[in-house]
């Protein structure tokens, strides 16, 4: 065990100096694998408290929003709407920074990408990490997973697992109806489009009742993609349903 670290880092210093460290943005020169140039950085800011309660959304100053029941701030989207999901939380604002590593991830076969990704993810959502009993991942329609060959949210999920040793669950959430991308529809139109997209996979309801679960996906846009898999999640059972991306798109529901 003592041993451990430096080989560690022995390794790190092989691999430096096998594959120079490079930007996950731009691929310009850094000092650390893994990490983001100092423009990039700039670029992608970090979601931090305050922000809203339910969903996630970053707020200004502490006193934004309005208190809730919880004796949490929420934004007042959430407070007129509330989300059937308990908490949603990301990793980033979605901006220009982020687009440089979520876009490549989710089109570029960049598949890397989940682990740097993940890491800043299980920073943000801590609490619901702590408390989740079990991981999903929002899936994809098969014929859109054919056409990527992989799912991105599962990628995440599977990393989330390995970081905080909570099991994930990859087929007990399902997409068996197509959709077409949500791409600038409003929030009311993505929820007519997602609207009993989902189903459950075999045995899953034996595996989800009575349980806390995380729900993860790459980005937080209205939440009508979270809510329709809250609401079946629910029916079928389950505690509670929370809600972890790697971006927030910072308009909110």
């Amino acid at each position: 065990m003592m041993m451990a670290a430096p080989l560690r880092r022995l390794g790190g210093a092989v691999l430096d100096a096998l594959l120079p460290p490079r930007c996950l943005g731009c691929g310009e020169a850094v000092l650390r694998q893994a990490t983001l140039c100092v423009p990039c950085f700039i670029e992608t800011p970090l979601i931090t408290p305050p922000c809203c309660a339910s969903c996630g959304l970053p707020f200004g100053h502490a006193a934004e929003g309005e208190p809730g029941e919880d004796g949490g701030r929420h934004c007042p989207r959430c407070l007129l709407a509330p989300p059937l999901y308990g908490q949603a939380r990301a990793a980033f604002l979605y901006g220009p920074g982020s687009k440089r590593l979520l876009l490549p991830f989710k089109h570029g076969d960049r598949s890397e990408l989940a682990r740097p990704l993940a890491r800043q993810m299980a920073r943000a959502g801590r609490e619901l990490l702590d408390r989740a009993e079990l991981i999903l991942p929002v899936p994809l329609h098969r014929w859109r997973l054919l056409r990527r060959r992989y799912n991105q949210a599962a990628l995440l999920a599977a990393e989330l697992s390995r970081l905080s040793g909570r099991p994930w669950a990859p087929d007990l959430l399902r997409r068996p109806r197509a959709t077409p991308p949500l791409g600038e529809k409003g929030p009311a139109a993505r929820q007519a489009v997602v609207a009993g997209a989902f189903a459950l996979g075999p045995g899953a309801a034996a595996r989800i009742a009575g349980r806390r679960l995380l729900l993860v996906d790459d980005v937080l846009t209205t939440g009508a993609t979270a809510n329709a898999c809250a609401w079946l999640l629910l029916q079928a059972g389950a505690a509670g349903v929370d809600v972890l991306a790697a971006a927030r798109v910072p308009e909110g529901r």
